[in-house]
């Protein structure tokens, strides 16, 4: 197990105790809570209906397969904005101020394949401590030894083609996460510099869970649609295939871009600034004045906003983010910003591209 990176106390800067106490005074100003609004209720129900309705549909009526495949497809990016809005915000705490309701919709996390309790290890408490510093946050590993996104890693002669190759490989990252990730990050002795340990309990909702999610998504379909088990197959693969290029882009788009750095601690674990400086160097945000973006991804298009305040409940982020870029200007610090999805998915593709070349 690696020594934790350690971020010194201070750096000469108050920016991140500024910023606080401006997005502080945002919410007292405005008598807000930073909780989850009507607006956030609404999109919670769709989605969630849209994912009922999509998943009964195709498990009861009698559609041909162009249809299917469709919903299929459908029904895999749903889940992926479910995760995205929902469970995303509940796991981090920040859905209500009420434990029952976070609890509630952490569980959903099960339902799209996933496992919460995993997740709050390998993002809350390792990505967002440890962001994009190599060989400690396993959340930019996405294909070890396929993609090389940091000049630490070494190269290989195949990953001079990784900019083409890598997008159909994101599509991999939703039946990776279900029949792989969660085992595999679960049982190792631990993730990046924190040890595993486990309660029981957590043992037996891993298998569970996946049980019932295998059942449901496998299982099920076959006992009850009348349709050839292969074709069943298919489709199973095409929704994940679905699933995992909607979360592989987004969540690269996040971290891998033009700008951001992947900082090692010295030889004595310690990194040279302090945490929040860390974070505005290793993220970046994208299409933050689209509001199709702001709606769809749960906040995860301004990912600064997110790792500064992952207790704030992303419906509120487009303030935030004004009172943080204003910030972060007056402070000299970094602010990584691409307009449009167009343009991250461009600057992901020309750091695939370098990385995939000798410097």
């Amino acid at each position: 197990m690696k020594s934790k990176a350690k971020f010194p106390s201070a750096t000469g800067t108050t920016f991140y105790s500024e910023v606080r106490k401006k997005v502080n005074a945002h919410f007292k100003d405005q008598n807000i809570s930073t909780h989850a609004n009507v607006a956030m209720w609404f999109k919670t129900s769709l989605f969630l209906s849209l994912f009922l309705f999509l998943y009964l549909s195709i498990l009861l009526l009698p559609l041909n397969l162009i249809i299917l495949t469709g919903m299929a497809i459908l029904l895999g990016v749903t889940s992926a904005f479910i995760g995205f809005n929902v469970c995303h915000d509940a796991i981090h705490n920040s859905f209500s101020k009420h434990k029952s309701v976070n609890q509630f919709f952490s569980f959903l996390f099960h339902m799209v394949g996933a496992n919460p309790y995993v997740w709050n290890i390998t993002h809350n408490v390792v990505h967002h401590t440890y962001t994009n510093i190599p060989g400690h946050d396993e959340d930019i590993e996405v294909a070890p030894g396929l993609i090389r996104i940091s000049s630490e890693d070494e190269l290989k002669p195949h990953q001079r083609f990784q900019h083409w190759y890598a997008f159909p490989l994101y599509s991999l990252a939703s039946l990776s996460w279900i029949f792989r990730k969660d085992y595999k990050k679960f049982f190792q002795k631990s993730v990046g510099a924190c040890e595993n340990k486990h309660p029981k309990i957590q043992y037996f909702n891993l298998f569970f869970y996946k049980a019932l999610y295998y059942f449901m998504f496998i299982g099920l379909p076959l006992l009850v649609m009348d349709v050839a088990w292969w074709q069943i197959t298919i489709g199973f693969v095409v929704l994940h295939l679905a699933q995992g290029l909607t979360m592989g882009l987004v969540f690269q788009l996040a971290h891998v871009v033009e700008g951001t750095i992947f900082p090692s601690p010295n030889i004595n674990g310690n990194m040279e600034e302090a945490w929040a400086e860390h974070q505005m160097r290793t993220t970046a945000n994208f299409a933050t004045q689209c509001k199709f973006a702001a709606f769809f991804l749960g906040g995860l298009n301004r990912q600064i906003e997110h790792h500064l305040f992952p207790k704030i409940c992303h419906i509120h982020y487009g303030k935030v983010s004004l009172i943080v870029k204003e910030t972060a200007l007056e402070y000299g610090m970094p602010y990584h910003e691409s307009k449009t999805f167009g343009a991250a998915l461009r600057s992901h593709y020309l750091v695939l591209k370098k990385m995939g070349k000798a410097q």
